[in-house]
């Protein structure tokens, strides 16, 4: 099972280069990011066409997420179930039937916090916690679980190309990548950093100043697993070639591939 998650930064601009991905990689399951589109807009019969189910989250011109599947999903949950208003679609999760069992896949897209001193920063940090809380009751079922998407989270200086450039970042902030630590001490597994500890394995490159031709880039999309999950990983990638095509997203496919079939 080939599952995926690509931030597409609007639908309807990366639609043709998401069904090309789409035909050359044929993952399970794809969490996408930043579709930017209500739900009754987004552009379904092109990936329906192709045998996936979809499921969106969608808010119109900003963030919205989504679930394409090659099998729709037992239970879907659109957003946190903490009792907070929020308006912001940033969370869908589905459950999927497998083999003994079921696996648990969310596609989340993480606020950004930029400027930091505007309430935007506040509240990613209270975003964070909030996802925390629902990770740490997810890993409680003791069931395959992968938090997969746009983190906005830069983990590790060796997971940018210039620390210094990003050092008072939202993305890079010391309060950030604790609230980041905190939830991969829950039990959670880094699938990308697990596959290379050396760094320099990035998911994200700038429009500008040349960024994708110099490799200045970022690792901020994340698949983070349980115990459960990473006990079944094969493989983990990050589809670079993507970001060459025309009219790209900036942010580029990361895949993982897991020892697990459908049931």
């Amino acid at each position: 099972m080939k599952i995926a998650t690509w931030n597409i930064n609007g639908i309807k601009a990366r639609q043709e280069n998401l069904v090309r991905w789409l035909e050359m990689a044929s993952p399970d399951i794809v969490c996408l990011q930043e579709i930017k589109s209500v739900d009754e807009n987004f552009p379904a019969p092109p990936f329906q066409d192709l045998g996936y189910h979809v499921e969106t989250h969608g808010q119109k011109g900003f963030n919205g997420v989504a679930l394409l599947s090659k099998k729709a999903p037992e239970d879907v949950q659109r957003g946190f179930s903490d009792g907070h208003d929020d308006d912001q679609s940033r969370y869908i999760e589905g459950v999927f039937s497998v083999k003994g069992g079921v696996i648990r896949v969310a596609s989340i897209y993480l606020p950004n916090g930029n400027p930091v001193d505007t309430p935007k920063y506040p509240y990613k940090l209270a975003w964070m916690e909030r996802l925390k809380a629902l990770a740490k009751e997810r890993l409680s079922l003791e069931e395959p679980l992968v938090l997969a998407g746009d983190y906005n989270v830069i983990p590790r200086p060796c997971d940018c190309h210039d620390p210094a450039v990003w050092a008072g970042d939202a993305l890079f902030l010391p309060q950030t990548r604790e609230a980041f630590s905190e939830l991969l001490g829950l039990g959670l597994y880094d699938a990308v950093a697990g596959a290379d500890e050396a760094g320099g394995q990035y998911t994200f490159w700038d429009y500008q100043a040349g960024a994708w031709q110099k490799n200045n880039g970022i690792r901020i999309d994340h698949m983070l697993l349980s115990a459960e999950a990473a006990d079944r990983l094969v493989a983990t990638s990050i589809d670079k070639g993507v970001r060459s095509w025309e009219k790209p997203s900036d942010h580029v496919p990361v895949i993982c591939q897991f020892d697990c079939d459908w049931a």
